[in-house]
């Protein structure tokens, strides 16, 4: 009997391998398996990063958009990006898994970038080039268009399965049960952050050189092929990966409460709240979702979703449960949800941050293409690499915060983290509104400098100022990424009750997400509103006010700033609301499973 017991603890209970055999803890999951999923997250942001940095000079220069449009082309290609990493959670998490929908969508991102690369190589798909002196410039037609916009697309579609999976798929690589297991999946998300960051230094530096100086179709053509190799080295680890089993959509939770409350709306609440259908009502086979659920104490906020959770006595638990659970929940599903509300706010309020994030890859980048950018005599910095600045604000502020800010925080404020997550999301946003005051003094200073050279009416030559005079929004965007990032995928994976997990990380990209389509709603309502006469977003930057729309970010922001503030105060976070209730939370429920 001593085999087959030294079998089972060389077995994991709740993973399984590709051929759905329990896995063995010595031959699959850890550092390898979790390398080989890196692989294919770095070149995903190498990707995305690679087109959407330098993306508006090739819209400008060589498809002849407006600034207004093309700004709008980026930030819809971005927000796309992120959107769809809800849908690829909920693909992933009902239908497909984690490791078919990396495989699948890898693929369809390939064949983008792909496209775009051909796209840029012949030239019958792009419009012949403007005069020299800038006139007769033909706008692209429909098919030019059209090809250009399949083509970000399915390079946003594969964007969005694939990061949607990603981080959760290497976590599933390592036992929680196991200490040592536990500890490296600790290690893991650290390393997920590292590498995210190396694919972006690649993009804003190696990758935008080799597009302004070797030609677009080489640059493209590189993403694409790093995608088929990281691809090639996922799917060869396929033997070695630890599979888990599908849980369902969290999205499918909170629609099914929302519908069996509104089913049982005209019901009166029980006075008793023990009177509901709960956790400990569940006695049913087959139903474990429900039964190892950790029960949550009522509350009274949102009662209406209580009605969810109301008995029906005409039916069994059996029947009620197993066959139609979109008119019976459990009032700890309710109580799931409410917590989910409860973190809208937050969600809400951090949305702005990121629309002053997506300036840094269009206007910013703008800016630069009309500015000295030689360093020396003969090297010129491309103009989207001027980012990199960024990028290195984001690697920089995290050991500062780590080693510099965190241990006089902990002194002062008592907190064990430092920060807590919401102070670290408002420390992101005030430096925001900084990194938008800056600009609008940088950009009239730019103005100035354009116009006491006779330059208004010549975009075609370069404003002798020093592209550097940018440096400052890109480092202070930089650093409140660094805060407003790591606070909120702290808080969303803290707050988000244990059954619903996988979606913090959807949440917290779904914020991403809005923030480049209100970008792109609001230079189309400043376009709109300004006209043609006296343009803030002119395509000829020396002849707009693009200062005007920096200083309308730099007020709305404080709008945000003071919203997030009355919001966070508001805010209760769920380890103390649970423990005035005399509940204890798992150890797990600190685990980041993104």
């Amino acid at each position: 009997m001593a085999l087959p017991e030294l079998q089972v603890t060389k077995t994991l209970p709740d993973a399984w391998d590709y051929k759905g055999r329990p896995v063995h803890r010595a031959t699959t999951g850890g550092w390898v398996s979790a390398a080989m999923i890196l692989g294919v997250e770095a070149c995903e942001r190498l990707a995305t990063l690679g087109i959407a940095v330098n993306l508006v000079p090739y819209l400008t220069g060589t498809m002849h958009f407006g600034n207004a449009s093309s700004a709008n082309t980026v930030t819809n290609f971005m927000g796309t990006s992120f959107m769809l990493c809800l849908l690829g959670g909920f693909v992933a998490d009902t239908y497909l898994g984690r490791y078919l929908t990396i495989a699948l969508f890898a693929a369809v991102q390939a064949t983008g970038v792909t496209i775009l690369a051909i796209s840029t190589a012949i030239p019958s798909l792009q419009p012949p080039k403007c005069s020299p002196n800038g006139d007769n410039c033909v706008a692209a037609n429909m098919t030019q268009v059209t090809i250009l916009y399949v083509s970000l697309y399915l390079t946003a579609l594969g964007t969005g399965g694939l990061k949607s999976s990603v981080s959760g798929f290497g976590s599933d690589q390592f036992d929680e049960t196991d200490k040592e297991e536990k500890t490296q999946m600790a290690r893991f998300f650290n390393w997920f952050f590292f590498f995210i960051s190396i694919g972006s230094l690649g993009a804003v530096t190696v990758l935008v050189y080799i597009q302004d100086h070797q030609g677009r179709p080489w640059g493209y053509g590189i993403i694409a092929c790093a995608i088929v190799i990281g691809w090639v080295i996922f799917l060869s680890g396929t033997k070695r990966y630890r599979f888990k089993k599908l849980v369902g959509s969290p999205l499918t939770q909170i629609a099914s409460v929302f519908v069996a409350a509104w089913r049982k709306r005209h019901m009166d609440l029980p006075s008793d709240p023990s009177l509901l259908f709960n956790v400990e009502d569940v006695e049913i086979k087959g139903v474990d979702s429900i039964k190892n659920k950790q029960k949550l104490p009522h509350s009274k906020q949102f009662s209406f979703l209580d009605k969810a959770a109301i008995k029906d006595t005409e039916r069994s638990y059996e029947s009620m449960v197993t066959v139609d659970k979109w008119r019976l929940a459990t009032l700890t599903d309710a109580e799931e949800v409410k917590m989910v509300i409860r973190m809208l706010p937050i969600w809400a309020t951090t949305i702005m941050f990121w629309t002053i994030y997506a300036q840094m890859t269009t206007f910013s980048v703008s800016q630069a293409t009309t500015m000295n950018r030689h360093i020396g005599k003969s090297f010129q910095i491309p103009a989207a690499s001027l980012t990199v600045f960024f990028v290195g604000s984001i690697l920089l502020t995290v050991p500062i915060y780590d080693r510099i800010i965190a241990p006089i925080a902990k002194r002062f404020l008592k907190h064990p983290q430092g920060l807590s997550p919401l102070q670290r999301i408002g420390v992101g946003l005030v430096l925001s509104i900084l990194a938008m005051v800056a600009a609008a003094l940088t950009e009239i200073k730019r103005l100035n400098v354009a116009r006491s050279h006779g330059l208004v009416d010549d975009p075609s030559k370069t404003v002798p100022l020093t592209v550097f005079w940018l440096v400052p929004q890109f480092l202070l965007v930089g650093s409140g990424e660094a805060f407003t990032y790591m606070g909120q995928l702290d808080f969303f994976l803290r707050e988000c009750p244990k059954g619903m997990k996988t979606m913090s990380t959807g949440l917290f990209l779904s914020t991403l997400s809005l923030g480049f389509f209100f970008s792109s709603l609001l230079v189309t309502i400043v376009h709109k509103i300004t006209g043609d006469k006296k343009p803030w977003l002119a395509d000829n930057l020396n002849q707009g006010k693009l200062y005007n729309f920096y200083w309308l970010l730099a007020i709305l922001s404080v709008l945000n700033l003071v919203l997030f503030l009355v919001g966070a105060r508001w805010y209760k976070y769920k380890e103390h609301r649970l423990a005035e209730e005399g509940i204890e939370l798992e150890e797990d429920d600190f685990v980041g499973h993104a």
